[in-house]
């Protein structure tokens, strides 16, 4: 079962139980009360949706790139039967690509273990899927040094060749290091100004998170861990789940539009991000 699979289940069961604890209620305003929390589980189902999305892309893309390495490395293995400067370069041209392609492996493995590790959904079976990817490289990695063994045995410019790629790797690291305090800097100052976070719910959610209060949103201490986190350059477009939505928090006419789908539901679509968020990087929505 992936993870879309158990979150919808672990969604209905919830939905069923709290069903069930109602059944043959007559009380109107119990059902009102299981009703917007039906509502409140879906809207948070539907916020975490891009954050589990992102690690799925992330996945596939590792798996494509396991693929590709081994596609080149059967085209290294045909061309090793053939002489000439043709059969060389293309071995030459192989053994790069494979190398380029495990260091992007590499990366994409690091980033979804660092975005595993900040983020609010944790899975056991994500974490397990993070280390058998690491197995694999690992493994990946011992092939292609024996590969590279066998290259060098049959034909010294391949060897050439690997060293030179090594040399690569050797001073891109080199540069990384010495180039870290900079690149963590601009890194770092590029993500806060293109953060910023949302919310939506009722009246009552808002209040009881203190980011409503005597009538004033986001005065005082309320609470940020509700608030769901994103990218403004990627996350143009926020279902609201409800069919009566009001923005709290100002944002410039004109750089967003309030439009209903095919259930009658609310969505906000910015169209303008910078100018959106320009006066406040919190986007408060109150819904019914």
């Amino acid at each position: 079962m992936n993870l879309n699979d158990m979150k919808k289940v672990l969604f209905f069961a919830v939905c069923l139980l709290a069903l069930a604890s109602c059944k043959d209620n007559g009380n109107n305003k119990e059902r009102a009360d299981l009703n917007q929390r039906i509502d409140s589980l879906q809207r948070v189902n539907v916020q975490k949706d891009n954050e589990i999305n992102d690690m799925l892309e992330t996945l596939n893309s590792i798996e494509d790139g396991f693929r590709a390495i081994n596609e080149a490395q059967g085209r290294v293995t045909v061309e090793r039967r053939g002489e000439g400067a043709n059969a060389s370069a293309r071995i030459r041209e192989n053994m790069q690509f494979i190398q380029e392609t495990m260091n992007q492996n590499k990366e994409l493995i690091n980033k979804l273990r660092i975005r595993l590790r900040d983020s609010n959904t944790a899975s056991e079976q994500l974490r397990k899927t993070i280390e058998n990817l690491t197995a694999q490289m690992e493994e990946k990695e011992s092939e292609i040094a024996v590969l590279r063994e066998e290259l060098e045995a049959k034909d010294i410019h391949i060897a050439e060749l690997d060293q030179q790629v090594s040399q690569l790797s050797d001073d891109v690291v080199m540069l990384k290091d010495e180039n870290a305090q900079k690149d963590e800097t601009i890194g770092t100052q590029d993500k806060e100004l293109n953060t910023a976070w949302y919310v939506f719910g009722t009246k009552r959610e808002l209040k009881e998170q203190n980011i409503l209060k005597s009538g004033e949103v986001l005065q005082g201490n309320f609470n940020k861990n509700y608030f769901t986190k994103i990218d403004i350059r990627v996350d143009k477009e926020i279902k609201l789940m409800s069919r009566d939505a009001k923005l709290l928090t100002n944002h410039p006419a004109g750089s967003y539009t309030l439009e209903r789908d095919a259930n009658k539901q609310y969505v906000l679509r910015i169209t303008n991000p910078q100018q959106f968020w320009s006066t406040s990087k919190y986007l408060v929505v109150q819904v019914k």
